[in-house]
Protein backbone atom coordinates (compact mmCIF):
# COMPACT_ATOMS: atom_id res chain seq x y z
CA UNK A 1 0.00 0.00 0.00
CA UNK A 2 1.44 3.47 -0.60
CA UNK A 3 1.46 5.71 2.16
CA UNK A 4 2.69 8.83 1.33
CA UNK A 5 1.89 10.83 -1.98
CA UNK A 6 2.88 14.28 -3.01
CA UNK A 7 0.86 16.28 -4.99
CA UNK A 8 1.83 19.47 -7.21
CA UNK A 9 -0.79 22.17 -7.67
CA UNK A 10 -3.79 22.67 -4.88
CA UNK A 11 -6.37 23.32 -7.57
CA UNK A 12 -10.03 21.81 -8.37
CA UNK A 13 -8.50 18.19 -9.09
CA UNK A 14 -4.89 18.31 -7.24
CA UNK A 15 -6.61 19.42 -4.02
CA UNK A 16 -10.25 17.19 -4.17
CA UNK A 17 -7.16 14.57 -4.56
CA UNK A 18 -4.99 15.12 -1.78
CA UNK A 19 -8.19 15.48 0.07
CA UNK A 20 -9.18 12.37 -1.03
CA UNK A 21 -6.10 10.22 0.01
CA UNK A 22 -5.99 12.01 3.37
CA UNK A 23 -9.42 10.61 3.90
CA UNK A 24 -7.96 7.55 3.39
CA UNK A 25 -5.11 7.63 5.82
CA UNK A 26 -2.54 8.41 3.02
CA UNK A 27 0.01 10.92 4.15
CA UNK A 28 0.00 14.11 1.49
CA UNK A 29 2.57 16.17 0.73
CA UNK A 30 1.74 19.54 -0.81
CA UNK A 31 3.39 22.14 -2.77
CA UNK A 32 1.28 24.86 -4.26
CA UNK A 33 2.91 27.75 -7.00
CA UNK A 34 1.25 30.72 -4.15
CA UNK A 35 0.35 29.85 -0.27
CA UNK A 36 -3.05 30.65 -0.51
CA UNK A 37 -4.91 27.32 -0.36
CA UNK A 38 -2.38 26.73 2.82
CA UNK A 39 -4.16 27.45 5.49
CA UNK A 40 -7.75 25.50 4.82
CA UNK A 41 -5.07 23.00 3.65
CA UNK A 42 -3.45 22.00 6.62
CA UNK A 43 -6.80 22.09 8.40
CA UNK A 44 -7.48 18.86 6.05
CA UNK A 45 -4.56 17.43 7.12
CA UNK A 46 -2.07 17.95 4.27
CA UNK A 47 1.29 18.53 4.49
CA UNK A 48 2.12 21.55 2.91
CA UNK A 49 5.93 22.88 1.82
CA UNK A 50 7.64 26.17 0.61
CA UNK A 51 8.94 24.35 -2.44
CA UNK A 52 9.59 21.84 -5.05
CA UNK A 53 12.42 21.01 -4.13
CA UNK A 54 11.48 20.46 -0.43
CA UNK A 55 8.26 18.27 -2.12
CA UNK A 56 11.01 15.81 -3.62
CA UNK A 57 13.26 15.63 -1.02
CA UNK A 58 10.61 14.52 0.68
CA UNK A 59 10.31 10.98 -1.17
CA UNK A 60 6.80 10.34 -1.48
CA UNK A 61 5.89 7.15 -3.13
CA UNK A 62 3.65 8.69 -5.69
CA UNK A 63 4.24 12.38 -7.13
CA UNK A 64 1.59 13.94 -8.90
CA UNK A 65 1.47 16.72 -11.01
CA UNK A 66 -1.84 18.50 -11.02
CA UNK A 67 -0.27 21.97 -11.80
CA UNK A 68 -1.10 23.65 -15.68
CA UNK A 69 0.01 21.73 -18.15
CA UNK A 70 1.57 25.08 -19.52
CA UNK A 71 3.47 25.30 -16.19
CA UNK A 72 4.64 21.28 -17.16
CA UNK A 73 8.22 22.10 -18.48
CA UNK A 74 9.33 24.43 -15.42
CA UNK A 75 7.96 21.92 -13.28
CA UNK A 76 9.97 18.87 -14.65
CA UNK A 77 12.79 21.32 -15.45
CA UNK A 78 12.63 21.87 -11.74
CA UNK A 79 12.40 17.91 -10.41
CA UNK A 80 14.98 16.43 -13.08
CA UNK A 81 17.93 17.49 -10.80
CA UNK A 82 15.71 16.71 -7.47
CA UNK A 83 13.72 13.96 -7.60
CA UNK A 84 14.67 10.69 -6.22
CA UNK A 85 13.85 8.44 -9.39
CA UNK A 86 14.37 5.00 -7.66
CA UNK A 87 11.95 6.66 -4.24
CA UNK A 88 9.62 8.30 -6.42
CA UNK A 89 7.00 7.33 -9.60
CA UNK A 90 5.97 10.46 -11.30
CA UNK A 91 2.90 10.73 -11.99
CA UNK A 92 0.24 13.34 -13.68
CA UNK A 93 -3.77 14.39 -13.79
CA UNK A 94 -3.28 15.95 -17.52
CA UNK A 95 -5.78 15.77 -20.18
CA UNK A 96 -3.64 15.41 -22.69
CA UNK A 97 -0.51 12.42 -22.56
CA UNK A 98 1.14 12.80 -25.65
CA UNK A 99 2.63 16.38 -25.17
CA UNK A 100 3.25 15.55 -21.18
CA UNK A 101 5.15 12.27 -21.82
CA UNK A 102 6.97 14.37 -24.62
CA UNK A 103 7.89 17.14 -21.70
CA UNK A 104 8.76 14.31 -19.06
CA UNK A 105 11.41 12.52 -21.41
CA UNK A 106 12.74 15.41 -22.46
CA UNK A 107 13.79 16.63 -18.64
CA UNK A 108 15.49 13.19 -18.36
CA UNK A 109 12.55 11.53 -16.04
CA UNK A 110 10.76 9.22 -18.60
CA UNK A 111 11.68 6.15 -16.43
CA UNK A 112 9.86 6.96 -13.51
CA UNK A 113 7.01 8.50 -14.54
CA UNK A 114 3.45 7.03 -15.34
CA UNK A 115 0.82 8.76 -16.70
CA UNK A 116 -2.76 9.28 -15.71
CA UNK A 117 -6.36 11.04 -15.90
CA UNK A 118 -9.24 11.30 -13.93
CA UNK A 119 -12.80 12.09 -15.61
CA UNK A 120 -13.59 13.70 -12.91
CA UNK A 121 -13.89 17.67 -12.15
CA UNK A 122 -16.99 20.36 -12.19
CA UNK A 123 -16.50 23.80 -14.25
CA UNK A 124 -15.31 25.34 -10.76
CA UNK A 125 -11.43 25.79 -9.76
CA UNK A 126 -9.44 26.50 -6.85
CA UNK A 127 -8.63 25.08 -3.80
CA UNK A 128 -12.34 26.15 -2.34
CA UNK A 129 -13.84 24.11 -4.74
CA UNK A 130 -12.48 21.32 -4.46
CA UNK A 131 -14.48 18.47 -3.23
CA UNK A 132 -12.74 14.53 -2.70
CA UNK A 133 -16.36 13.49 -3.61
CA UNK A 134 -15.81 14.30 -7.26
CA UNK A 135 -13.35 11.27 -7.47
CA UNK A 136 -16.36 8.82 -6.10
CA UNK A 137 -16.67 5.75 -8.51
CA UNK A 138 -14.78 7.74 -10.83
CA UNK A 139 -12.55 6.37 -13.71
CA UNK A 140 -9.03 7.16 -14.83
CA UNK A 141 -7.16 6.53 -17.66
CA UNK A 142 -3.37 5.29 -17.10
CA UNK A 143 -1.25 6.09 -20.34
CA UNK A 144 1.53 3.88 -20.68
CA UNK A 145 4.14 2.97 -23.45
CA UNK A 146 6.34 -0.03 -24.52
CA UNK A 147 8.99 1.55 -21.81
CA UNK A 148 6.63 1.45 -18.78
CA UNK A 149 8.13 -0.53 -15.82
CA UNK A 150 4.65 -2.58 -14.48
CA UNK A 151 6.22 -2.31 -10.70
CA UNK A 152 5.51 1.50 -11.56
CA UNK A 153 2.64 0.90 -13.01
CA UNK A 154 1.20 -1.23 -10.44
CA UNK A 155 2.06 1.44 -7.85
CA UNK A 156 -0.10 4.29 -9.67
CA UNK A 157 -2.75 1.73 -10.96
CA UNK A 158 -3.70 -0.04 -7.33
CA UNK A 159 -3.45 3.47 -5.67
CA UNK A 160 -6.37 4.50 -7.64
CA UNK A 161 -8.25 1.02 -7.24
CA UNK A 162 -7.36 0.58 -4.10
CA UNK A 163 -6.82 3.51 -1.88
CA UNK A 164 -9.35 5.78 -3.82
CA UNK A 165 -11.37 2.87 -5.03
CA UNK A 166 -11.71 4.18 -8.55
CA UNK A 167 -11.83 2.26 -11.72
CA UNK A 168 -9.19 2.50 -14.88
CA UNK A 169 -8.38 1.62 -18.65
CA UNK A 170 -5.23 1.58 -19.07
CA UNK A 171 -3.95 2.77 -22.74
CA UNK A 172 -1.29 4.09 -25.39
CA UNK A 173 -0.98 8.38 -25.03
CA UNK A 174 -2.57 8.61 -29.16
CA UNK A 175 -5.38 6.64 -28.20
CA UNK A 176 -6.17 8.76 -24.88
CA UNK A 177 -5.58 12.30 -26.55
CA UNK A 178 -7.83 10.78 -29.62
CA UNK A 179 -10.59 9.92 -27.30
CA UNK A 180 -10.32 13.12 -25.10
CA UNK A 181 -10.89 15.23 -27.79
CA UNK A 182 -14.03 12.89 -28.76
CA UNK A 183 -15.59 12.98 -25.36
CA UNK A 184 -14.02 16.64 -23.52
CA UNK A 185 -12.24 18.89 -25.90
CA UNK A 186 -14.33 19.07 -28.39
CA UNK A 187 -17.26 19.62 -26.46
CA UNK A 188 -15.31 22.37 -24.43
CA UNK A 189 -15.47 24.50 -28.00
CA UNK A 190 -19.18 23.55 -29.09
CA UNK A 191 -20.19 24.88 -25.69
CA UNK A 192 -18.12 28.07 -26.18
CA UNK A 193 -19.37 28.30 -29.49
CA UNK A 194 -23.28 28.07 -28.27
CA UNK A 195 -22.78 30.91 -25.53
CA UNK A 196 -21.21 32.89 -28.36
CA UNK A 197 -23.54 32.55 -30.49
CA UNK A 198 -26.24 33.89 -28.06
CA UNK A 199 -23.85 36.50 -26.28
CA UNK A 200 -23.35 37.78 -29.79
CA UNK A 201 -27.75 37.29 -30.43
CA UNK A 202 -29.97 41.16 -30.23
CA UNK A 203 -32.43 38.72 -28.56
CA UNK A 204 -30.04 37.05 -25.91
CA UNK A 205 -31.80 38.72 -23.15
CA UNK A 206 -35.12 36.33 -23.90
CA UNK A 207 -32.75 33.22 -25.57
CA UNK A 208 -31.55 33.56 -21.67
CA UNK A 209 -34.65 33.82 -19.99
CA UNK A 210 -36.43 31.06 -22.10
CA UNK A 211 -33.18 29.08 -21.49
CA UNK A 212 -33.73 25.20 -19.53
CA UNK A 213 -32.41 22.11 -19.12
CA UNK A 214 -31.40 20.92 -22.27
CA UNK A 215 -29.42 24.81 -23.10
CA UNK A 216 -27.66 24.17 -19.28
CA UNK A 217 -27.06 20.62 -19.98
CA UNK A 218 -25.10 21.63 -23.21
CA UNK A 219 -23.32 25.09 -22.30
CA UNK A 220 -22.22 23.92 -18.56
CA UNK A 221 -18.83 23.03 -19.81
CA UNK A 222 -18.43 26.98 -21.39
CA UNK A 223 -18.68 28.43 -17.52
CA UNK A 224 -15.09 27.10 -17.23
CA UNK A 225 -12.19 29.61 -16.76
CA UNK A 226 -11.89 30.05 -20.69
CA UNK A 227 -8.43 30.83 -20.41
CA UNK A 228 -8.09 27.12 -19.48
CA UNK A 229 -9.96 25.63 -21.64
CA UNK A 230 -8.31 27.42 -24.45
CA UNK A 231 -5.05 25.87 -22.76
CA UNK A 232 -6.63 22.65 -23.03
CA UNK A 233 -7.64 22.51 -26.44
CA UNK A 234 -4.54 23.81 -27.92
CA UNK A 235 -2.63 21.45 -26.18
CA UNK A 236 -4.64 18.73 -28.33
CA UNK A 237 -5.03 20.61 -31.49
CA UNK A 238 -4.47 18.27 -33.96
CA UNK A 239 -7.43 16.00 -32.87
CA UNK A 240 -9.72 18.48 -31.90
CA UNK A 241 -9.27 20.31 -35.38
CA UNK A 242 -10.29 16.66 -36.75
CA UNK A 243 -12.94 16.32 -34.78
CA UNK A 244 -14.34 19.42 -35.06
CA UNK A 245 -13.95 19.81 -39.23
CA UNK A 246 -15.88 16.41 -39.32
CA UNK A 247 -18.49 17.65 -37.10
CA UNK A 248 -18.94 20.89 -38.86
CA UNK A 249 -19.71 18.89 -42.07
CA UNK A 250 -22.08 16.48 -40.44
CA UNK A 251 -24.27 19.73 -39.31
CA UNK A 252 -23.59 21.36 -43.05
CA UNK A 253 -25.05 18.38 -44.50
CA UNK A 254 -28.25 18.16 -41.61
CA UNK A 255 -28.86 21.30 -42.37
CA UNK A 256 -29.20 20.79 -46.24
CA UNK A 257 -31.09 17.61 -45.31
CA UNK A 258 -33.39 19.76 -43.17
CA UNK A 259 -33.64 22.99 -45.59
CA UNK A 260 -34.23 20.03 -48.55
CA UNK A 261 -37.24 18.08 -46.17
CA UNK A 262 -35.01 14.98 -47.06
CA UNK A 263 -37.29 12.59 -44.75
CA UNK A 264 -35.21 9.58 -44.92
CA UNK A 265 -31.71 11.37 -44.30
CA UNK A 266 -33.26 13.04 -41.23
CA UNK A 267 -34.32 9.75 -39.96
CA UNK A 268 -31.05 8.69 -41.17
CA UNK A 269 -29.47 11.21 -38.62
CA UNK A 270 -31.59 10.41 -35.72
CA UNK A 271 -31.34 7.12 -35.56
CA UNK A 272 -27.70 6.42 -36.19
CA UNK A 273 -26.92 7.17 -32.49
CA UNK A 274 -29.17 4.66 -31.21
CA UNK A 275 -26.09 2.38 -29.85
CA UNK A 276 -24.83 5.13 -28.08
CA UNK A 277 -28.99 5.57 -26.15
CA UNK A 278 -28.95 2.28 -25.38
CA UNK A 279 -26.11 2.25 -23.56
CA UNK A 280 -26.71 4.74 -21.09
CA UNK A 281 -29.67 3.50 -20.60
CA UNK A 282 -28.14 0.10 -19.43
CA UNK A 283 -26.12 2.31 -17.38
CA UNK A 284 -29.03 4.22 -16.12
CA UNK A 285 -30.45 0.60 -15.07
CA UNK A 286 -27.17 -0.75 -13.27
CA UNK A 287 -26.95 2.79 -11.41
CA UNK A 288 -30.19 2.48 -10.30
CA UNK A 289 -29.86 -0.98 -8.65
CA UNK A 290 -27.80 0.63 -6.74
CA UNK A 291 -24.92 -2.11 -7.55
CA UNK A 292 -22.43 -0.23 -5.92
CA UNK A 293 -18.88 -1.91 -4.57
CA UNK A 294 -15.82 -1.41 -2.88
CA UNK A 295 -12.56 -2.77 -3.02
CA UNK A 296 -9.33 -3.22 -1.08
CA UNK A 297 -5.65 -3.63 -2.99
CA UNK A 298 -4.81 -6.62 -3.97
CA UNK A 299 -8.08 -7.98 -1.67
CA UNK A 300 -11.52 -9.09 -2.29
CA UNK A 301 -14.80 -7.25 -3.53
CA UNK A 302 -17.61 -6.24 -1.18
CA UNK A 303 -20.95 -7.88 -2.10
CA UNK A 304 -21.67 -7.80 -5.88
CA UNK A 305 -23.01 -9.56 -9.21
CA UNK A 306 -20.41 -11.37 -9.57
CA UNK A 307 -22.23 -12.67 -13.28
CA UNK A 308 -20.69 -9.04 -14.78
CA UNK A 309 -17.18 -9.97 -13.93
CA UNK A 310 -14.18 -11.74 -15.05
CA UNK A 311 -10.54 -12.20 -14.25
CA UNK A 312 -7.94 -11.33 -16.47
CA UNK A 313 -4.57 -12.88 -16.87
CA UNK A 314 -1.76 -10.08 -17.71
CA UNK A 315 1.43 -11.66 -19.43
CA UNK A 316 4.16 -9.73 -18.23
CA UNK A 317 5.23 -9.05 -22.40
CA UNK A 318 3.18 -7.55 -24.14
CA UNK A 319 0.83 -6.55 -20.50
CA UNK A 320 0.76 -2.85 -22.37
CA UNK A 321 -1.51 -4.17 -25.36
CA UNK A 322 -3.59 -6.75 -22.86
CA UNK A 323 -4.84 -4.06 -21.12
CA UNK A 324 -5.43 -2.07 -24.51
CA UNK A 325 -7.28 -5.01 -25.90
CA UNK A 326 -9.61 -4.88 -22.34
CA UNK A 327 -10.22 -0.91 -22.85
CA UNK A 328 -11.70 -1.74 -26.58
CA UNK A 329 -14.02 -4.43 -25.13
CA UNK A 330 -15.28 -1.85 -22.73
CA UNK A 331 -13.53 -3.03 -19.95
CA UNK A 332 -12.82 -1.41 -17.03
CA UNK A 333 -10.10 -2.43 -14.26
CA UNK A 334 -12.11 -2.96 -10.45
CA UNK A 335 -9.15 -4.39 -8.62
CA UNK A 336 -5.91 -6.09 -8.91
CA UNK A 337 -6.83 -9.76 -7.50
CA UNK A 338 -2.62 -10.14 -7.63
CA UNK A 339 0.06 -8.14 -9.41
CA UNK A 340 -0.43 -10.08 -12.50
CA UNK A 341 -4.55 -10.59 -12.50
CA UNK A 342 -6.66 -8.07 -12.66
CA UNK A 343 -10.63 -8.15 -12.29
CA UNK A 344 -12.83 -6.11 -14.29
CA UNK A 345 -16.44 -5.35 -15.28
CA UNK A 346 -17.92 -4.32 -18.70
CA UNK A 347 -18.67 -0.85 -18.61
CA UNK A 348 -18.51 0.87 -21.20
CA UNK A 349 -19.47 -1.52 -24.15
CA UNK A 350 -21.71 0.83 -26.74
Amino acid sequence: MVKTVGIVGLGLIGGSLARRLVQREVEVIAWNHTERPYAAAREDGITCVDSLEDLAIARPEILFLCNPLKAMPEMLEQLSSVLDRDATTLSDVGSVKGMVRQQVEAAGLGDCYVGAHPMAGTEFSGFAASDPAIYDDALWAVSVDDTTGYQRFLKVATLITGVLENRIIVLDDETHDCAAAMISHTPHVVSTALINELSESPDRNIAAALAAGSWRDMTRVALTDPNRTRAMVEEDADNVEVLLRDLANRLTAFADELHNHDDAALTRFFEAGQPFRDYKARERELNESGNAHQFDEFGKSGESDKDERIAISIPESGWQHTFLDSARRGEHIIRFIQPWQVEVETRSKV
